[in-house]
């Protein structure tokens, strides 16, 4: 660990990241969503723009920060990461406090660039029990299939991966797939097509905490060895010989 992450656990380069990396995200999220209902009355079409905008800027910002910090831009990411021992826990609350952070302070761009107020209560109640099971479901995936790619030793594909899985998972789960407490908190913050009142964050973040939990388990046991400790492995085996 370098010298200024002596306090947190994580290096200012890594909090940098996330911070910036979460705040472009949830401009991208909510931005999109705004500018496709001023272009558009069809909700489909409002639901495709919203996707391919979110889906696209993903992709850019894990090739971008990856290097520095993971680019995990999520919280439940970051548990997981930590479940895995790849992140210290001082190091995930960091972690989480730049990525809440950024995700606030990019809803606050995205509704002062389209001239609402910077900060107003959704309205858009998503209370329902199978919104919040989708959450459950849309979560699971998400963070399953960022650790089976990075664990079975593709983590250079990783970007593609998820930005594939959050522009299908749009479309295949009720909820449109929020899959991020940070960003699902920080959208109270919009009252537009991607904001969520509320009385409905607490459901959803529990959920999402829930399906992320389940995915560690089923990645670790689809792949029980992460690369490093498979390299390690073939090195022994060589020094047996």
């Amino acid at each position: 660990m370098t010298s200024d992450g002596e306090t947190t656990g994580a290096s200012r380069a890594q909090l940098t990241a996330e911070f910036v990396g979460t705040a472009t995200l949830v401009t991208a999220v909510v931005g999109s969503g705004i500018m496709a209902q001023n272009l558009s009355v069809d909700e489909g079409l409002i639901l495709l723009q919203n996707a391919f905008a979110t889906a696209a800027a993903l992709v850019a910002l894990i090739l971008a920060f990856g290097p520095a910090s993971g680019a995990h831009f999520n919280p439940v990411v970051t548990l997981a990461a930590a479940r895995f021992g790849a992140l210290s826990n001082r190091a995930a609350l960091a972690y989480v406090a730049a990525q809440t952070a950024g995700a606030i302070l990019g809803v606050i761009v995205a509704n002062a660039m389209f001239g609402l107020p910077v900060i107003e209560l959704s309205s858009n109640d998503r209370g329902a029990a199978e919104l919040v099971f989708s959450e459950t479901v849309a979560t699971f995936g998400l963070v399953l299939v960022i650790f089976a790619v990075v664990r079975s030793g593709r983590a250079h594909s990783a970007a593609f991966a998820v930005g594939g899985y959050i522009a299908g998972a749009y479309y295949f789960t009720s909820s449109t797939s929020f899959a991020n407490p940070a960003v699902t908190a920080a959208r109270t913050l919009s009252d537009t097509f991607t904001g969520i009142a509320p009385a409905s964050a607490p459901a959803f973040i529990a959920a999402q905490i829930v399906g992320a939990l389940a995915a560690v388990v089923v990645a670790r046991t689809v792949y029980p060895h992460d690369p490093i400790d498979n390299a390690l492995d073939d090195v022994s085996r060589e020094v047996l010989k």
